[in-house]
Parts: C-alpha cells; sequence; structure tokens
C-alpha cells in the first residue's frame, strides 16, 4: 500500500481507490503531488534535459534522483509524527490567504506574515520556502563536489538533494497545489464543486505515460537570475492556471482502470504542457544550483579528503 494525506481533512478517513492500477490508502492529512510515477518520469526528463556543464556524475544519476523525488511523500507517515507535521505543508501554497499581500523572501518572515494576516502559517503552506532551501542545499554540496569532485558520499547527497527539488518544484507546477480550492471549488456554504479533482490532475501524468525522453527534448534550460524571485514567478505563472483546470474538470479521466474514452486533446495538451513546464523548471533549478556554486565559499574548518579519509 502507498498511503496518500489528503490535506486540511477534519476527520480521518480511510478507503480505497484505484489510481492508474495502484491501490491507494487515503489515511486524512496534507496533499500528494503527482503520483508516484509521475515524479518519477517528470524527474528523469529534467535531469536528461541539463546541459554538459553540469557534472556528469548528476547527469547519470537520473534514477537516485527519481528515487529521491518519492521522498517528501513517503515521509508524511503516521509512525513519524514530527516528521509528518514538519512535511505537511510544505507541498503547498494557498495563495487566497495571504489576501494580496507580497510574499517575502525568507521562511521567518513568511511566518510574521501570517502572523499578521491571522493565518496559521502551516495551513497557507510553505512550498516556496522549501523549494528555495533545498536548491540552496544542493548549491552547498555541488561547491564541496567542486572541492573534492572524486567524493562519492558528496556526490550521493547531490543526488538525494535533487529529489526532494524534484518532488516540489513539480508541486509547484500542478496549479491546485496553489490554491485553497486544492479539491474542488469551496462555496459560500461550505460546499465543494469538482470534489475529486485533485487526484485526477495528480494522476494525468501517469495515465498518459509521458515518455522522460520527449518530455526533455526541445527543452531550453537555463539558470533563474535570482532563486527566490524566480521561484514566485513560477508561483504566480502556476496559480493563472486553477480556473483552467476547473474549464477542464468533466474531461479530466479518473485514472480508475484503462477501459474508459481516452483523454480529449485538450486534456492531453494541458498535460503535456504542464509536464514539460516541470521539467524545464526542476531543470533550471538544478543548474541554478550549479552556478550558485561557484560562488559559494566553504568554512574552513570542512576537510572532506581528511575526515572522509579511508573511508571509500
Amino acid at each position: 500500500m502507498i498511503h496518500i494525506f489528503l490535506r486540511k481533512g477534519a476527520c480521518e478517513v480511510r478507503c480505497v481507490v484505484a489510481v492508474l492500477g495502484l491501490v491507494l490508502t487515503v489515511t486524512g492529512g496534507s496533499a500528494w503531488g503527482w503520483w508516484p510515477g509521475g515524479h518519477s518520469i517528470l524527474t528523469r526528463a529534467a535531469v536528461q534535459a541539463l546541459p554538459e556543464d553540469v557534472p556528469a556524475f548528476f547527469r547519470s544519476g537520473a534514477g537516485m534522483v527519481a528515487h529521491g523525488s518519492y521522498d517528501p511523500d513517503v515521509s508524511k507517515n503516521r509512525g513519524t509524527p514530527h516528521l509528518r507535521a514538519a512535511e505537511y505543508a510544505e507541498h503547498f501554497l494557498d495563495l487566497e490567504l495571504l489576501k494580496g499581500r507580497e510574499l517575502p523572501d525568507d521562511r521567518y518572515a513568511y511566518v510574521a506574515l501570517c502572523c499578521e494576516l491571522g493565518v496559521k502559517p502551516e495551513k497557507a503552506g510553505f512550498l516556496p520556502y522549501a523549494l528555495c532551501e533545498w536548491t540552496e542545499r544542493l548549491a552547498v554540496a555541488f561547491a564541496e563536489h567542486r572541492k573534492w569532485p572524486g567524493n562519492p558520499f558528496v556526490q550521493n547527497k547531490c543526488l538525494v538533494y535533487a529529489g526532494f527539488i524534484s518532488h516540489y518544484a513539480q508541486d509547484m507546477c500542478q496549479p491546485l497545489h496553489l490554491t485553497i480550492h486544492y479539491d474542488g471549488r469551496i462555496q459560500p456554504d461550505g460546499s465543494k464543486l469538482g470534489k475529486g479533482i485533485h487526484a485526477k490532475v495528480d494522476g494525468i501524468v501517469e495515465y498518459l505515460a509521458l515518455d522522460p525522453n520527449d518530455l526533455a527534448g526541445g527543452q531550453k534550460v537555463e539558470p533563474l537570475a535570482d532563486l527566490m524571485p524566480g521561484i514566485l514567478g513560477q508561483l504566480e505563472a502556476g496559480y493563472s492556471l486553477v480556473d483552467r483546470v476547473y474549464e477542464l474538470e468533466a474531461h479530466l479521466p479518473s485514472g480508475e482502470g484503462k477501459a474508459q474514452e481516452p483523454p480529449v486533446p485538450a486534456v492531453v495538451d494541458f498535460a503535456t504542457e504542464r509536464a514539460r513546464e516541470a521539467t524545464r523548471f526542476t531543470a533550471s533549478l538544478y543548474l541554478t544550483a550549479w552556478r550558485l556554486s561557484e560562488k559559494v565559499s566553504l568554512p574552513g574548518w570542512l576537510d572532506r579528503a581528511r575526515d572522509d579519509q579511508g573511508a571509500f
């Protein structure tokens, strides 16, 4: 079983749903991103799309990065309640709750803003901050690689960090991770129109069996000129597509088996555009981290050659 946590539920609900041939347990909690296979497809495509100036070990490490892309969701486990509580809000940001206020550059200024607005930060979500912080972690790890290029521990660390980046970057490219209407349009009486849409959108990359080779092909991958503003620009672009998602609601495949009619072209086009953008954005963050690593100064006490001596 794979455990999915649907966020903002007032009570625990346990049911079994069939999606893309998988049996998934729903246990109340926070939003799933693309189905696991979708994250794997998008991550492999992103690594494949990277230019050759990114280190060869990284460009050949797509399997490990894709493996790591599952971990943010795996961490939302009831057996580890403190980790689950910390991870819960990293996957979304409900932009409407911020009432048009500009997002600050760092996590704690954002917490202060939420408090000013009377919003619990964990209810509004932390997605752009999680993404920025993990990208900078990768930049530090890449700086270590520049200094100790033969160290396998540093290389492994880069691949693990990249898996977290891929997950959050791809969540940001799923518009329903950016709105209070994440699983149905909330009505004045509190009811929802279109409940269940989130799972349909999350499953579309896997349902259509999009090919990483196709998604990587023809991509123009460039580093972000400025990391946090670039991330916030992607957030705004994704949020602008929420209405489009709901326009397609009636045509989205349920993912329950393969006997249903093929998706309409508008759904295929939308899913392909989002998948290609998720590929490009993920790759751009990897490249941004690599370029940032040129300017990272490591502490003088750090000596991986000495401290890891004899360990490999």
